[in-house]
């Protein structure tokens, strides 16, 4: 039975560095047997359906054939469809009209840091930024907009032990969109 997975590729196409071109990320996936890939966005998204269940071994294939491909390994986080649907379902800001789409950002890490590091991140002056987490995704709205914050992500992914790989929220729910229709059709 097929499975669709969701791929998010991290810092890739950011200030003209690490580039990927999202053809040549739909082919690479292809020639890795990979099905339907579709990506979203320039910034390293791409679904597709598999017959693999194990999503580490799928990360490290993924990963080094796009270092053999672009000659750099970049993050990878992976996500079923039903995975992505339960991160959209855990929104801990759903219903709250003063949080705009683009100003919500989902950080989907690599693994469940555990409750300690939660709280150690928890206690991060963040404001007046929010932040909220869940298990393997932590949620932020950015009040002023993102390229205004003054977040620490770097002391957050220090204290979280576990890479990451933001998206906003209309990515997040566009991507689950792509997902379900290409559930639909298998």
């Amino acid at each position: 039975m097929s499975n669709v997975v969701i791929c998010m590729l991290r810092g890739v196409n950011v200030g003209g560095h690490n580039l990927v071109k999202m053809e040549t990320l739909r082919t690479l996936c292809e020639s890795l047997g990979l099905r339907n890939a579709q990506t979203y966005l320039q910034s390293g998204n791409v679904i597709f359906a598999t017959d693999t269940r194990n999503l580490d071994a799928l990360t490290k294939k993924l990963g080094d054939a796009i270092e053999a491909e672009f000659g750099f390994r970049p993050g990878i986080i992976l996500r079923t469809t039903s995975e992505l649907r339960e991160a959209i379902r855990c929104n801990p800001f759903a219903g709250r009209k003063d949080v705009p789409p683009n100003r919500l950002v989902v950080t989907f890490l690599a693994a469940d840091p555990g409750q300690a590091a939660r709280d150690k991140v928890l206690a991060i002056q963040v404001e007046p930024e929010e932040l909220r987490m869940e298990a393997r995704e932590h949620y932020i709205h950015f009040l002023n907009g993102q390229g205004k914050s003054k977040l620490p992500a770097a002391a957050i992914e220090r204290a979280l032990k576990t890479p990451g790989t933001g998206r906003n929220w209309t990515s997040v729910t566009k991507m689950l969109e792509i997902a379900e229709k290409l559930e639909a059709a298998l």
